[in-house]
């Protein structure tokens, strides 16, 4: 009796499923499987297990509209937030599983196209100096002292890469396409400001607790004014691709004194200089200076270079260990730093002097990627001391062009100022030949994030994370797909 009733329970239950149609299955299905995880994740104590529910959906949305899953990356970077992991290491979430998958996602499209892909924006320069660079870190990585590590870096520039390279080669074709780009960032970026601010008007915008303020969007004032500052130029310029007076164009003005105010109150000193350094830019893109100002640049550099080494001049520039302290006022804070008797920028000069002293010693193919910290410390000069160089929260070297010579010898070093290069210089080509005021304003927003990122580069190392290095490779996509569209448009006027 019992085994019948069961079989009639379970009749019941068949026969019910079955007039069920099939958006009411999924329903069904995926109520049951986000009741599964949320019993589990708790009776267990396994957390991680309560995100399989919102894992499919991002899955499905993947196979049925990549499209869809990119621009829900673009929304969560503003509102990230880092989980640190054992042995020092740390993870964006949900930024970078995110990125890991679109990376997979990219490489099963070129798969399945094959040979009828589009090979335009393969064989573009940029392409190919970008490919010439991570080909340089993969064989740095091979010869690290500590593979690894470097082959982890390795690793994470290339989901870094694919996303936001070469799958935004597809994703940012059209107006529309930047549009859908500049909102999924815009939103959630002023959410974030708008809290930031809030908080920190509780503790009366004080520069000593502005770090506090920041969680658990920020990781720190450094990438909080880099992603706004770098997104300035988009704001500016789309905010003229709306009619006056539209709720879009207000919206965007209105949103401008808002960036401004919290560029100030981030006290980033490197965030000021790259304002002042992006007004002066776009004077300089506009005129074509853009060669003139970088050979200047680099000649500058090498005669500074070579004038600190003669004679040891460096060595007169070594701080006072009593003297140099943390500054919690931020007035007092400029003016330590001028005095050369602030922590963090005497610190900086401590691990700088290291890393040259590291590239001397292995100029070619460098230490590896990743493995600054792991070394530096046997390369250091004692009198740049300072209170905070044993480094427990085990930073870098705090200049990206440094760090790439330290891990990556004067080829990756090279490689990677050609790609910047080159691409401010063929953008600026772009630029002065546009036929439409439109196209200019794209391809000065996406230059002037470049400088903007390559000057806050000299003083950190922000590329490999996800509050900037998307923007960078971004930007880098947009002059691409600019250039193969005057390019297509001077071949069709020449009838070719």
């Amino acid at each position: 009796m019992k085994a019948k009733g069961v079989h009639s329970t379970l009749d019941r239950i068949h026969h019910w499923w079955a007039q069920q149609g099939q958006p009411q299955r999924f329903f069904l299905a995926y109520a049951a499987l986000m009741m599964l995880s949320l019993f589990t994740a708790i009776a267990g104590s396994w957390y991680f297990l309560a995100a399989i529910p919102a894992a499919c959906i991002i899955v499905y949305l993947t196979i049925v509209d990549v499209r869809a899953v990119f621009t829900l990356l673009l929304i969560c970077i503003p509102l990230s937030t880092e989980l640190q992991l054992p042995n020092g290491l740390g993870l964006d979430l949900p930024t970078e599983p995110l990125m890991v998958g679109l990376m997979l996602v990219s490489v099963l499209l070129l798969v399945r196209q094959g040979l009828s892909i589009d090979k335009r924006p393969l064989l573009h320069p940029i392409t190919l100096l970008l490919s010439l660079h991570i080909g340089w870190i993969a064989i740095s990585a091979f010869l690290s002292h500590q593979p690894v590590v470097s082959f982890k870096f390795l690793a994470g520039k290339l989901w870094y890469i694919a996303p936001f390279y070469f799958l935004a080669i597809r994703m940012l074709k059209t107006e529309q396409d930047l549009k859908r780009f500049f909102w999924s960032v815009f939103a959630p970026l002023i959410v974030t400001i708008l809290i930031v601010t809030a908080r920190h008007a509780t503790q009366g915008f004080t520069f000593a607790e502005i770090h506090w303020v920041l969680t658990p969007f920020y990781r720190n004032h450094v990438s909080y004014a880099a992603i706004i500052v770098l997104f300035t130029p988009f704001v500016w310029f789309m905010r003229q691709w709306y009619p006056k007076g539209s709720l879009a164009r207000w919206a965007i003005t209105l949103s401008l004194p808002v960036l401004l105010i919290a560029i100030q109150l981030s006290y980033t000193r490197a965030a000021y200089v790259a304002v002042v350094a992006a007004i002066g830019a776009y004077y300089i893109l506009r005129w074509r200076l853009t060669k003139w100002v970088l050979a200047l640049a680099v000649a500058g550099s090498i005669a500074g270079l070579v004038y600190m080494i003669s004679d040891n001049r460096y060595l007169d520039y070594a701080p006072n260990y009593e003297t140099t302290v943390t500054h919690k006022d931020f007035n007092n804070l400029i003016q330590a730093t001028y005095e050369l008797e602030d922590i963090s920028t005497m610190e900086r000069l401590y691990r700088w002097v290291a890393g040259f002293n590291m590239s001397a010693a292995e100029p070619l193919f460098g230490f590896g990627p990743g493995n600054f910290y792991f070394f530096y410390k046997s390369y250091t000069v004692t009198s740049f001391t300072t209170y905070v160089s044993d480094n427990p929260e085990r930073s870098g070297i705090h200049n990206y062009y440094l760090m790439t010579l330290v891990e990556q010898g004067i080829p990756g070093l090279l490689l990677f100022l050609i790609l910047i290069f080159y691409a401010l210089v063929r953008g600026e080509a772009i630029y002065a030949n546009a036929r439409t005021k439109r196209d200019k304003q794209i391809a000065m927003m996406a230059m002037l994030c470049i400088i903007i990122i390559s000057v806050m580069q000299l003083i950190n190392d922000l590329i490999e994370t996800d509050k900037v290095g998307p923007f960078f490779f971004m930007s880098l996509a947009i002059l691409v797909n600019l250039d193969l569209k005057h390019r297509r448009r001077l071949q069709e006027e020449q009838g070719i």
